[in-house]
């Protein structure tokens, strides 16, 4: 059922952006299959990007993370879901005059190693059961190497490695109990914590607290996306809630965590994007080298892209869906703009849900435009820390944190935080969770159609219709963790929903 209210606007359009851009998004959701050519090579393919400010040890971060390979089935064999060497993932933050001009500031580039310590067998990742990561039963090991590109000075550029670390191996099940509960391979895998050293011993051991201060971590996890995505693209026929289907549930996805000390970065009294690219490398022969050296000297082409979740796929059209992924955020405004301003999807919502009426707006969409244009994850750095979910809800052994909601502002009690930089609704308040940042629990779905369904043009009349529920699906199918790395622990092989 849909609802209406109003709420009142802001009084200077000074912040009219930044609303626009805490309050509104169109319908989209997981980036899993995103564009044509990238559904080609999982391994590049971005599922998810998250940024939210997050506190640990008492120290203030941005939480970023990308997960990517959707459609993990727990547990195949003889072959593993991996990340792939011939691809750097990277996670880029905008800051200042480059927020605006979607410009990253900040690069932060992973590149993958792997290694087989038998070659002469069927048996590809694991030998034994694992009760370390990296022992001598785990085949398969992929390290990997953080480095941070700085252009923070245009005119000198500067490049560090900012830390190294191996990846756990993947859940499958008898020869990886410490994933599952009572540590035994026959269960499900264990739920989330609230403190780091309640997490099981391989995300433990694989956690990197870099010199710098940053917390890196890399590796399999549950897919922390949470929606009816067949639903969507089945003419937008949701289903009843005794029929709710979660279209990831049961499924993992690789993914990288990285916590960004707010000092690193220009510190916290400003507004920050964030995206994430994943580049192919450029075949080339390169003799006597290591596999460091040759990554080094490889030259990258850009294959895929995200930002906010599903721009791509809910309002680029089929023609320039791969230009996006091509592209960086610096061209959107040439570029993808139209598509934001005269979105089809209001369209298809007005003929699909409405019966041709219109009830969504159409044109002059300028409210998405400031949201898109360009397309990062903007996130508040000067509030109090986002509160996190744990397990869905206010009870039990990991609850989520008091005041979360997974609707954000748009919650039956609203979810805000407090800003030091700009006024908001008035008196710094501002979404709690996504479109400002977007954290691990944020039911995506439901705050973008509240969003596509609502009138925020008007910054002082804003008009909310609220879509909550709609698609039936309100939970994740794991627990989250409220500690570093967030995501929730990837499913075991042998045991695991699916639907």
């Amino acid at each position: 059922m849909l609802c209406s209210k109003r709420l009142p606007g802001v009084c200077s359009l000074g912040i009219a952006l930044l609303t626009a851009a805490s309050l509104t998004a169109p319908v989209r959701a997981s980036s899993h299959m995103d564009a044509p050519l990238i559904t080609l090579l999982d391994a590049a393919n971005t599922t998810d990007v998250y940024a939210f400010v997050a506190e640990q040890d008492g120290r203030q971060y941005l939480a970023t993370a990308l997960a990517v390979y959707p459609f993990e089935e727990p547990g195949i064999g003889p072959n593993a879901f991996r990340f792939d060497d011939n691809v750097r993932y990277e996670i880029h933050v905008a800051t200042g005059d480059d927020l605006q001009k979607g410009k990253p500031t900040f690069s932060y580039q992973f590149d993958f190693f792997t290694k087989f310590r038998n070659r002469n067998t069927i048996l590809q990742s694991f030998q034994d059961v694992i009760l370390n990561v990296g022992d001598d039963g785990q085949n398969l090991t992929q390290t990997y190497r953080v480095t941070l590109v700085d252009r923070s000075d245009p005119k000198n550029w500067k490049r560090r490695i900012i830390g190294k670390g191996v990846v756990p191996p993947n859940n499958q099940g008898n020869v990886t109990p410490l994933y599952n509960i009572n540590d035994d391979g026959e269960m499900p895998a264990k739920g989330g914590v609230a403190t780091r050293n309640l997490l099981d011993p391989y995300t433990q051991q694989s956690i990197v607290d870099s010199k710098d201060g940053y917390l890196i971590f890399a590796g399999q996890r549950d897919d922390g996306f949470y929606a009816d995505i067949q639903a969507i693209f089945d003419g937008l026929m949701f289903r009843q809630p005794d029929q709710s289907f979660d279209s990831q549930g049961g499924f993992n996805v690789h993914t990288i965590c990285l916590n960004i000390p707010l000092e690193e970065i220009g510190g916290d009294m400003q507004v920050a994007g964030v995206f994430a690219t994943t580049s192919r490398r450029v075949l080339s022969v390169l003799p006597d080298c290591s596999d460091e050296e040759r990554t080094r000297k490889a030259k990258f082409v850009q294959i895929g892209r995200q930002g906010n979740p599903l721009f791509c796929e809910g309002f680029v059209a089929i023609a320039d869906k791969d230009k996006y992924n091509r592209t960086l955020p610096t061209a959107d405004r040439n570029l993808f703009a139209r598509y934001a301003k005269e979105p089809e999807l209001a369209v298809l919502v007005n003929q699909l849900l409405f019966g041709g009426d219109s009830v969504v707006i159409e044109k002059d969409r300028t409210d998405l435009v400031s949201i898109f244009i360009p397309d990062l994850i903007r996130v508040d750095l000067s509030t109090g820390p986002a509160r996190l979910a744990g397990d869905g809800q206010m009870v039990g052994t990991n609850p989520d944190d008091t005041g979360f909601s997974r609707l954000g502002i748009f919650g039956e009690e609203p979810d805000v935080l407090i800003s030091q930089i700009q006024d908001g609704f008035g008196g710094g308040v501002l979404p709690g969770g996504w479109p400002n940042g977007r954290r691990f629990g944020d039911d995506v779905v439901d705050i973008a159609i509240t969003a596509l369904l609502s009138d925020l043009r008007d910054v002082n009349n804003l008009i909310i219709n609220s879509a909550d529920g709609i698609d039936a699906v309100n939970n994740n199918d794991a627990s989250y963790h409220r500690t570093f790395p967030y995501a929730a622990t990837p499913l075991n092989g042998r045991n695991h929903p699916h639907h």
